[in-house]
């Protein structure tokens, strides 16, 4: 089992990797067309929801692929196919109501997300919004299909297929680059920028959906028919599982609406937040595919009474890695964060100002990685239990909390006109109002999970997981010495030398101490390492 697991990860890690890679240079190429302007603006606000819809629906790790993995890996191939093309009809009827709506009320729901938003940016975004509607068709579609593969066995194509939707947004600039130059950027050029910009995400979209269908038929789960049974037992249970997880995550994507509304009135920060994101995003989703893609099913397979002894293993396993994994790299994240920004963006329209405005966000993602991925965690093991309701109560009351702590850390639009107190910690409080609801959800679904399972050995894990959080806060202490104590040059080479070095160091730094300190999953990671390294036996 263990080295089946070990070659899952592999496989959706190297998958991951080059998705997250083309991902880094999409953003690459959008921040030296657009920096923090108009069109790209703009976009953060029309992508809400199609973004929110692919993210839910047709993310892995999402609702739908957890219902489908959960629910078809226990069921004979033949079976799993008519479960996929019941589900599909079901789903897509629905989501091309959605998909209606969306194109019908674009300038309300622009108005409603970001009525902040000056006439310029408004119109563009409704007109990038109409654009990206039909994703989410091609969002549950996609999910659903990925999800069948997985419980098939089959992990490669679904953690590549992101890398075509980025290849479609490189390519549609590149050639409005080959047309008009640096002039891409001028506000004047923001419509038609705007336009390519969400018509090659639409492109993408549809790829990701195109390139499932010849595996899904090679695995026997495809069949071109409507189905329309939702009395089949198979067909019963992902619903029952998809619907609250759906909600659930439905809540936590709220969060972003909400975060969006309070950034309307802070010119840039929606473009600010888009390319921070993407910086945490790229290592979080690459170590969260590699953890919870083969994780999953193996919790889905141990919910039996007898095996709740090898459940509590396995869940202490993907929270260790995860804490392993997310605190020293959040930790590299806060130390770096300037030279990392600089190195990765700062060039064409992508200035210093919007370079010291990214660097701050960045820091503020980098304290939440930890809890982050820890809840994703704890979310698919209820999941696994056939639990969705709990993880949907614990997302609604952080929906609550968000709304507070942004009115606590930033200020802003208030109802009935209320003035409330506020610390203006600008557009990084709106990323630390996030990571507040992260870790109290992390804290509640753990109490949760213990009463579920008759007990865990919290204060082990929560001993192991503060010696890690020391090792990390050492690394970075280490990194950030480095980085502010040599004059690097400021240029490209002297900043990818400069991230390069003081990384490893920082890294260096933590594997001795966390390895010193005798947290199991790092000792096993570290012999594992030094086996590999030529010599090492």
């Amino acid at each position: 089992m263990t080295q089946s697991l070990r070659r899952i990860a592999l496989i959706v890690a190297v998958a991951t990797a080059l998705s997250k890679v083309a991902g880094l240079v999409r953003q690459q190429v959008i921040a030296a067309a657009f920096g923090v302007g108009v069109a790209y603006d703009a976009f953060n606000y029309a992508y809400v929801l199609p973004g929110f819809l692919l993210i839910l629906l047709g993310g892995i790790n999402g609702p739908f692929h957890s219902a489908m993995v959960s629910v078809l890996a226990r069921r004979p191939r033949e079976e799993g196919a008519y479960v996929l093309a019941a589900i599909n009809t079901l789903v897509g009827a629905a989501l091309i109501g959605v998909t209606v709506l969306l194109f019908v009320f674009a300038d309300p729901l622009i108005t409603l997300v970001g009525p902040g938003l000056e006439g310029q940016r408004h119109a563009i975004a409704v007109l990038e919004l109409r654009w990206m509607a039909p994703m989410a068709l091609f969002a549950g579609l996609i999910g659903l299909g990925f999800g069948a593969l997985n419980a098939a066995d089959e992990f490669w194509l679904p953690s590549v297929s992101p890398l075509l939707s980025s290849v479609a947004v490189i390519v549609g600039l590149g050639i409005l680059w080959w047309q008009l130059g640096p002039a891409i950027g001028l506000p004047e050029k923001a419509v038609l920028g705007g336009t390519v910009l969400a018509g090659t995400t639409l492109l993408g979209a549809i790829f990701q959906w195109l390139i499932q269908l010849p595996a899904l038929a090679k695995q026997g789960l495809h069949r071109f028919q409507l189905i329309w049974d939702w009395q089949h037992p198979g067909v019963k249970e992902v619903l029952q599982v998809m619907g609250p997880a759906t909600l659930s995550s439905g809540m936590l994507q709220i969060n972003v609406f909400t975060d969006l509304f309070f950034a309307s009135g802070i010119v840039g920060a929606a473009a600010g937040l888009g390319y921070a994101n993407l910086l945490v995003q790229t290592p979080l989703g690459l170590l969260s595919n590699a953890l919870l893609v083969p994780l999953l099913p193996v919790f889905a397979r141990l919910t039996a009474p007898q095996d709740r002894p090898e459940l509590i293993g396995r869940i202490r396993q993907g929270l260790m890695l995860s804490s392993a994994s997310m605190l020293p790299l959040g930790g590299l994240m806060v130390a770096l964060a300037g030279p990392i920004v600089a190195l990765i963006y700062e060039r064409g329209a992508f200035d210093a100002n919007a370079a010291a405005l990214v660097g701050g966000l960045l820091m503020a993602y980098g304290v939440g990685m930890p809890a982050y991925l820890g809840r994703d965690v704890l979310v698919r093991v209820f999941y696994a239990l056939g639990d969705a309701n709990t993880p949907f109560r614990f997302s609604v009351a952080g929906i609550g909390l968000n709304v507070v702590f942004d009115w606590t850390l930033v200020g802003g639009p208030t109802p009935w006109g209320l003035q409330l107190p506020a610390l203006n910690f600008g557009a990084p409080g709106l990323v630390l109002a996030t990571v507040a609801v992260n870790v109290f959800t992390c804290l509640g679904l753990l109490l949760a999970l213990q009463r579920r399972l008759g007990g865990l050995p919290l204060r082990a894990w929560a001993r192991d997981s503060l010696l890690l959080l020391l090792a990390a806060l050492l690394g970075a202490l280490a990194a950030w010495g480095l980085s502010v104590g040599i004059a690097w040059p400021a240029n490209l080479w002297g900043r990818l030398v400069e991230c390069a070095f003081a990384s490893g160091v920082g890294l260096l730094a933590y594997g001795l101490v966390a390895s010193a300190a005798g947290v199991p999953e790092v000792r096993d990671l570290a012999l594992q390492l030094r086996r590999k390294l030529p010599g090492g036996g």
